[in-house]
């Protein structure tokens, strides 16, 4: 395991009660930048807080706030390279000011954390967003760079899974910071299948485990991921556990046959 990895893996351990989510977002980053100064990344959310403080209203934080992260410092959507994976690695986003939704408002929820201020990273079916947790809330698209209505919000929904899509309470509820690592995690593990890269992918997917492991659809997919790789042992035993969290997957029964090759190709193996 290398240094990034095991960093990763002691801060968002099974035991630690509050993960510290930028940290632990920088180290995903570490594994692609092995040179990355985790501290000196933490201590450009600290001057980044420290400059939003003066142009706070006591009154009305919201727009300022919006005012001086989107305006000011430029922080947006990257919309011309979405798929990119540079816009999923916190570093990257910090010096690019450029990002998806989910690290975009990672940067705002450190930023608001940092100056006491009650804001919270909110999971959004298909796109990640914000919310200030007044009366009355306020929704916000770090993307765009915009408050959202709650009919905005119904609308964002429709267009990602269609006209008969109904926003429910829960897809405003605060996300946890397993949550989170999990939904950035994912998002790398998608770019690095659609560029052909296992290792990448596979790199993903154990972190995704280290985070959440009885996450029985990414067992799954790291059993298909051995495989693919010839890793016949590795494939079975992620396959056996899968199976056991969800032995009424939709694609339990096709893992369940393939079981009996594999077992064969694993003994012939040791």
């Amino acid at each position: 395991m290398n240094e990034a990895r095991a960093r990763f893996a002691a801060v968002v351990a099974p035991s630690v009660a509050r993960i510290p989510l930028a940290e632990a977002a920088l180290w995903i980053a570490g594994e692609e930048y092995p040179a990355l100064d985790v501290d000196a990344y933490l201590d450009r959310l600290d001057e980044i807080a420290e400059a939003a403080r003066d142009r706070l209203s006591a009154k009305d934080p919201v727009a300022p706030f919006n005012d001086f992260l989107f305006r000011e410092l430029g922080f947006s959507g990257n919309t011309e390279s979405y798929d990119d994976p540079r816009n999923s690695f916190l570093n990257e986003v910090l010096d690019r000011r450029r990002g998806i939704p989910i690290t975009l408002s990672l940067v705002y929820t450190e930023v608001a954390g940092r100056l006491g201020l009650p804001v919270v990273g909110v999971g959004f079916p298909g796109h990640f967003l914000v919310k200030w947790t007044v009366k009355p809330e306020v929704i916000v698209d770090p993307f765009f760079g915009k408050v959202l209505s709650r009919p905005d919000c119904e609308e964002k929904l429709r267009s990602s899974f269609g006209a008969e899509a109904r926003l429910a309470v829960d897809m405003l509820a605060p996300a946890t910071a397993r949550e989170i690592l999990v939904r950035m995690l994912r998002n790398l593990k998608h770019n690095y299948l659609a560029r052909g890269d296992l290792e990448r992918a596979l790199g993903a997917v154990d972190r995704i485990l280290l985070v959440s492991p009885e996450e029985a659809d990414e067992l799954r997919d790291r059993g298909v991921l051995y495989l693919r790789q010839e890793c016949f042992a590795a494939a079975l035993r992620d396959f056996e556990r899968y199976l056991t969290l969800a032995p009424h997957d939709p694609m339990a029964a096709e893992i369940r046959a393939r079981l009996p090759d594999l077992r064969r190709e694993a003994a012939r193996l040791q």
